[in-house]
């Protein structure tokens, strides 16, 4: 895969992912790893329906832009965290849906996904009869801190034997997911998603029956 082809599958993403609604306005950013450990990511400012390849840009693996005069997204140290992390990433996807927008402003520092069949879309679940914890940080604008605090919730995490999930959500902001390939994380959002709105439908549910 060279650069040309991961802007390929960059704009073949943002277009499904504006269709879907999760990515509206210039929302969103989306990024594929490249063969020699460079990132292909999406340039700051662009709609992700509409990309072309001048939208997308290259970065090494600490998020410097071999272009200095083109400007990536505010948030790609958080891809370079996910590529660091887990060394098998091949693509990493972030939107803004309504229900991991309004579910994250509502939670704690976790969501609690339990007996969903869409669990087995992430990896080691083969089956519904599982719990995901996915987690939840505050928004910072400084991106290093807050991705310094991502590290220390997967060590937390890793340290206690819990699995840590290819997702986690940005509170107020939206959701990232990763994946070997860019195919699997859009399946894995598309199920995070569904499970996120069939959360939010039961709290809406809930809160009528209390009424």
């Amino acid at each position: 895969m060279d650069e040309t082809e991961a802007a390929g599958i960059i704009i073949r993403a943002g277009q499904r992912m504006d269709r879907l609604g999760w990515v509206p306005a210039t929302a969103g950013n989306i990024s594929v790893r490249l063969p020699d450990g460079r990132i292909a990511i999406t340039r700051s400012g662009g709609h992700k329906g509409f990309l072309t390849t001048t939208d997308v840009m290259v970065v090494d693996a600490e998020g410097r832009p071999e272009d200095p005069a083109l400007r990536s997204s505010a948030e790609t140290l958080l891809h370079c965290g996910a590529y660091r992390r887990f060394p098998t990433t091949g693509a990493v996807v972030h939107g803004h849906s309504i229900a991991n927008t309004v579910l994250s402003r509502l939670s704690g520092d976790e969501i609690l996904l339990s007996g969903y069949e869409l669990l087995k879309a992430f990896p080691g679940l083969p089956t519904h009869e599982a719990t995901v914890e996915l987690p939840v940080f505050n928004n910072d604008q400084d991106i290093a801190r807050l991705q310094r605090r991502v590290e220390l919730r997967w060590n937390d995490m890793a340290e206690n034997g819990t699995a840590i999930p290819p997702g986690y959500l940005i509170r107020g902001h939206g959701i990232y997911v990763w994946a070997p390939s860019m195919d699997v994380a859009l399946a894995r959002l598309e199920g995070l998603e569904f499970m996120l709105a069939c959360e939010l439908a039961t709290a809406q549910a809930r809160e009528g029956d209390v009424g």
